[in-house]
């Protein structure tokens, strides 16, 4: 089995709110980086996403070193939660479980991979739970600025310069966000060789 390290996190603002959410994977020695965002969420369903998200993208069993700043996602995985909400049909021994469709698609990913989940303290220097959170972040920076109209209406409003505009800003943001993933590399190149 192959032997995958997964960091995850997620962001939102407002809980409910813009949420983004970031998973980094490591394999002997390349790099996989996931992320997304809400523009309506909350911050367990980020977290919960960035760890689907993770181990979706895996194409075949793997032993799973995961590494989250979520006690809930991570007590849930390590406690046997999961299996107990599972058996009394996605609930809780107090009431209803909150996003249970989530809880099941986790489930059944952990069925799949041989997952440890380890927590880690948020902004406490844990260099790639920074690095996911900042990813995770710019998601929800960027899920809060898109417009609620829906795409096929938009596109009849906008005009094409307006649109070329959202494109360019688009870009730019993506290249900021490429070089801000670019100097991270280097400068985890240089701790690796020192």
């Amino acid at each position: 089995m192959k032997k995958v390290e997964l960091y995850t996190d997620g962001a939102c603002s407002g809980n409910p709110g813009p949420g983004g959410f970031a998973a980094i994977l490591f394999f002997e020695g390349n790099e996989k980086v996931i992320s997304g965002g809400e523009k309506e969420t909350t911050n367990n369903r980020m977290e919960l996403m960035a760890v689907i998200e993770g181990l979706s993208s895996l194409n075949e069993p793997c032993e799973v070193e995961l590494y989250t700043d979520s006690k809930y996602v991570q007590q849930a995985i390590t406690l046997g939660w999961i299996e107990d909400w599972e058996k009394r049909g996605w609930k809780r021994k107090t009431g209803p479980l909150l996003n249970p469709e989530l809880w099941q698609r986790l489930n059944e990913l952990l069925k799949k991979h041989r997952v440890t989940a380890r927590w880690v303290e948020g902004h406490a220097g844990v260099e790639l739970n920074e690095r996911a959170d900042k990813i995770a972040v710019l998601e929800r920076d960027k899920a809060a600025r898109k417009e609620t109209v829906p795409k096929s209406e938009k596109k009849e409003k906008e005009e094409p310069a307006e649109r070329t505009e959202e494109l360019d800003r688009e870009i730019e943001e993506l290249r900021a966000k490429f070089k801000e993933l670019e100097e991270e590399r280097e400068r985890l190149k240089l701790k690796e060789e020192s």
